[in-house]
């Protein structure tokens, strides 16, 4: 799911240009040639080759949240769950409901009243044909995805906003009140539970979710005292002792930090090191942890202010047939660490050194965390609209904009992406490669 930066917390950085100007400009042609520069020289020729722009379009469009249940500030948050066996969307509204969705063309399937707002991410069983998520009244609830009869509601006390984990039998899940815990996925009885006590003074809204590693069996967790646990799946035992993010930030800064927070769901990944788990403290920057000891691998202590985080990966593939490398040798896997944050707007990290491999600035007001779409990345703005950008360098494709902006993390799948805008309104967005889809598969991504 993905969040906005406290309200009260003012952005660090001011309006991109290029942004402004796609937005304003209604994506002119012109704009291509800037922002574009040098791109076609490059063997590693993106989906939009032969289109800088206009590579989006909206085929779903309508409007979800009932105003007349709503109350506060405009705020979207969390992030749709797709079906794309049964061609539905499932998301979360702050009218307190679960919506089910028609992909096709958003209308309603049905919808379950919660207690509170839903402004999490859900996550689709189709084993067992039921959707898991969370709501603001501080339970965990399951549905029937068919006809969104309650299975079982648990209560946990406070804020569920992550995506659940299923491991087997068990979910695993958080609340904001840094609780942890496992639970039988058909009957919702608890199997075990653990908890680390918030930290003292401010906190940023939201939460970490727990991460799952089924070749150990290992949970792992972040907190908003700055710690990182990993737990064994059977029992909840610590298989770590606790490793403190937050103390790098006292002693890098001289001063105890604002804010301890490590709200990042924690992201696994193979790398030259071993297995390894990503994750960010807001004070203290970006860690790879060796996944056994919880050791540090490298840390990156320049981005901070991050609220989340993407593995993006393209697989390995042969030179674009229409491309300038073309008949040249095996283009090699390339990996990157995509972190959204507050301070210093989204960037990419190599995966392997840490180092920045390139960052942008994003408008003020906040940044939701990315999503892998036809092989660029699409990320939402809180006041500036939703943007398709390059990962090779972070540059503007493309972009939408209704005025509202966006808080909701999108969810993707092949070249189609799902997103609410703060006002309500539910967008089905796709984008259309410039080259025939056997010759587009080459920049295929992969997420999580």
């Amino acid at each position: 799911m993905s969040r906005t930066p406290s309200r009260t917390r003012k952005s660090l950085v001011t309006p991109f240009a290029p942004f402004t100007f796609v937005v304003f400009a209604t994506f002119a042609s012109a704009c291509g040639a800037d922002v574009f520069a040098g791109d076609r020289t490059n063997p590693a020729v993106p989906l939009w080759y032969a289109r800088p722009n206009g590579a989006m379009s909206v085929f779903v469009r309508r409007t979800l949240t009932a105003p007349s249940r709503t109350v506060g500030e405009d705020w979207e948050r969390g992030r749709p769950e797709i079906d794309s066996a049964r061609n539905r969307v499932f998301v979360g509204s702050s009218d307190h409901g679960l919506y089910a969705l028609r992909a096709g063309d958003g209308s309603t399937i049905w919808r379950f009243e919660t207690l509170a707002v839903v402004q999490s991410e859900p996550l689709y069983d189709s084993e067992m044909d039921y959707v898991y998520f969370g709501s603001n009244d501080g339970a965990l609830y399951c549905v029937r995805a068919q006809t969104g009869k309650l299975v079982y509601r648990f209560d946990t006390g406070a804020e569920v906003s992550r995506k659940p984990v299923r491991a087997g039998e068990n979910l695993f899940f958080s609340n904001a009140a840094d609780f942890l815990f496992s639970i039988d996925r058909r009957t919702g009885k608890q199997n075990w539970q653990v908890h680390r006590t918030p930290a003292l003074g401010m906190e940023i809204s939201g939460h970490a979710g727990p991460a799952y590693d089924p070749a150990s069996n290992l949970v792992f967790m972040a907190y908003s005292d700055g710690h990182v646990i990993a737990y064994s799946g059977a029992d909840g035992s610590e298989k770590w002792s606790p490793v403190d993010l937050s103390a790098d930030a006292e002693q890098a800064g001289g001063e105890a930090p604002r804010y301890l927070d490590v709200d990042t769901t924690p992201v696994l990944d193979d790398s030259p090191q071993g297995r390894v788990v990503y994750v960010a403290s807001y004070a203290a920057g970006v860690y790879a942890l060796d996944a056994t000891t919880g050791s540090r691998a490298w840390a990156n202590d320049k981005v901070i202010g991050v609220t989340d985080l993407l593995l993006w990966k393209e697989r390995a593939h042969m030179p674009n047939p229409n491309g300038p490398d073309r008949g040249g040798p095996m283009v090699p896997e390339r990996k990157l660490i995509v972190v959204s944050s507050a301070a210093v707007g989204l960037t990419a990290l190599d995966t392997v050194t840490g180092r920045v491999v390139w960052q942008n600035k994003v408008p003020e007001g906040g940044i939701t965390a990315p999503a892998a779409l036809a092989g660029a990345l699409f990320v939402g703005t809180s006041r500036y609209g939703a943007f398709l950008l390059s990962p090779r360098n972070g540059k503007v494709i493309d972009g939408i904009d209704f005025g509202t902006g966006f808080s909701q993390t999108p969810a993707a799948y092949g070249n189609r992406a799902y997103v609410m805008t703060n006002a309500g309104t539910f967008l089905g967005v796709s984008v259309a490669p410039p080259l025939p889809l056997a010759h587009a598969m080459y920049s295929a991504t992969q997420s999580r």
